[in-house]
């Protein structure tokens, strides 16, 4: 991104000196006041002329530093491969030969085990192209993951990561819960929150790269705010805008560590994560700033068989989410596109009657979509609409368009049931969600005024699915600004519903009697 001001492989961010006191050009005094996470190195703070356009370096200060630099820090949970498993990811300072990570956990209130954890990095030769493999590169430290195995559901564990020194002294964080999965179709309320494009910003009023996600604080904190009533987050792509600058990743995980450490933080592979010029991504440009996918895949846990392809499910209770990677080949024929159609087609939708299609691109439709106004990847759609209608899934969300869409449930463009906040019966297409108002600049909409369009918002905000039971389901936008539900729907049907034969979904039939 070439965008002022032209940030460098250290955490930069910046604030003008007048802007605390106006008569500093006069007096030269003025206090600022800037808020550092640890990120495993000193600081010093610098005093510039010239302002973005000129900038010359007048003064250095002293080195900041912290207790321990290595400390373990930003855990952030993520579903195992199976329900009644929690991956705890974390980053620290301590290579394997100084210390063993492990995760100490148990039920709230009863004794405490320990399970080990494994270790990753990544170097600066594995990025793929600059700024992360030059200006932008920064050593990440090591990251940590534990897998907590035999869960019970729907039960409440308390956690703290540790690294067991070699001299055999220890070294905590503090401590944190999470509540474990629901076993698959159990019926019990079950909150899911789904949004994209997100990224970071700075709490202490500071800038840095021009103020790029001028909502991400708004969405995090209403997420903040609601946490006793959300169990799970799908963060669909473009998860921190780092771009090729390392040093970003450390700053988001701290801003949601919050959140990512209480629920599941399950994330997609976005554009800016992926993409980078002869990576073999499915987009040949370099929206990752070189990055190709390295960092986000070893940052953050997902249950797929190959993180490098970013395509995995996950059950929550009476949720089945298929989760496609856009930045990989997703049409007929592709290794993803068998993926797609396995995931969908395992639904048990006796037990879990909610089946959710997400991905970050539009492969759907969207009426902001820059190539024709009328909906996302025309391939995408072409592709794999027809899985969508034969296996009956409820909605597809995407991201990539900053802003807010809704559709009817809809197929080859046309709608497939009347109505707009209640569905009921049989499943006659698919409900399509453009949900990429999570914080980065905001999207507008195309001229072109389509039938199957239901709802526009060019805003922050969010989606909320509340599942009561296996009959009713709930979908709400709320906006970041406030929290208010700003577009809302029902969903109602029985299992019967589900399996009746709708336009090119009908299974085949005989005349046998």
């Amino acid at each position: 991104m070439e965008q002022f001001p032209h940030i460098c492989s250290a955490p930069i961010k910046y604030k003008y000196a007048n802007d605390s006191d106006a008569d500093y050009k006069k007096t030269g005094k003025s206090s600022l006041k800037f808020q550092l996470i640890n990120q495993r190195e000193d600081f010093s703070f610098a005093l510039f002329s010239g302002g973005l356009s000129d900038p010359k370096l007048v003064a250095v200060s002293n080195v900041i530093s912290f207790a321990n630099p290595k400390a373990p820090l930003y855990p952030r949970l993520s579903q195992g491969k199976s329900w009644n498993e929690m991956t705890v990811t974390w980053a620290s300072g301590y290579n394997v030969i100084e210390a063993v990570p492990f995760v100490e956990w148990g039920m709230k209130g009863e004794s405490q085990t320990r399970s080990p954890a494994g270790t990753l990095t990544f170097h600066q030769n594995d990025m793929c192209a600059p700024p992360a493999r030059t200006v932008g590169w920064r050593d990440p430290g090591f990251i940590h993951t534990s897998f907590l195995k035999d869960l019970w559901p729907s039960s409440v564990y308390t956690y703290k990561l540790g690294h067991k020194l070699v001299d055999g002294s220890f070294v905590w964080s503090k401590s944190y819960s999470f509540k474990s999965s629901p076993y698959p179709g159990q019926d019990s309320l079950q909150r899911v929150v789904i949004f994209g494009d997100m990224g970071k910003a700075e709490r202490d009023g500071s800038n840095e790269y021009s103020n790029y996600q001028p909502g991400s604080l708004n969405t995090t904190d209403q997420l903040i705010k609601d946490l006793k009533n959300i169990d799970i987050v799908f963060h669909i792509g473009d998860i921190t805008y780092a771009n090729g600058y390392i040093s970003q990743w450390d700053q988001f995980t701290s801003q949601v560590e919050r959140i990512a450490s209480t629920v599941p933080y399950m994330i997609a592979s976005g554009n800016h994560e992926r993409d980078a010029p002869n990576s073999g991504s499915f987009y040949d440009g370099n929206d990752s700033g070189g990055e190709c996918g390295v960092v986000a895949e070893t940052m953050f846990y997902v249950p797929a068989e190959n993180r490098a392809k970013f395509w995995y499910s996950t059950d929550y209770g009476m949720f089945h989410f298929c989760i496609a990677d856009s930045e990989h080949d997703w049409r007929e024929g592709s290794e993803q596109y068998k993926f797609i159609e396995k995931c969908l087609a395992s639904a048990d939708r006796r037990k879990q009657p909610w089946l959710i299609f997400v991905a970050h691109r539009v492969l759907g439709y969207s009426s902001s979509y820059w190539k024709d106004a009328s909906f996302g990847e025309p391939m995408g759609r072409e592709s794999l609409q027809g899985l969508w209608q034969k296996y009956k899934v409820d909605i597809a969300f995407f991201g990539h368009i900053h802003n807010y869409e809704r559709t009817c449930p809809v197929y080859q463009g046309q709608c497939m049931h009347v109505g707009k906040s209640h569905y009921s019966g049989i499943v006659n297409g698919t409900i399509h969600v453009v949900v990429g108002g999570g914080g980065s600049h905001l999207s507008g909409f195309g001229p072109t005024q389509t039938s199957w369009s239901l709802y526009k918002d060019s805003d922050f905000g969010f989606v909320k699915l509340t599942a009561y039971n296996h009959s009713s389901l709930l979908f709400e936008y709320k906006k970041s600004s406030d929290g208010n539900v700003y577009d809302s729907f029902t969903i109602s049907r029985d299992y019967r519903d589900v399996l009746a034969c709708v336009h090119d979904g009908c299974e085949p039939t005989t005349l046998g009697s």
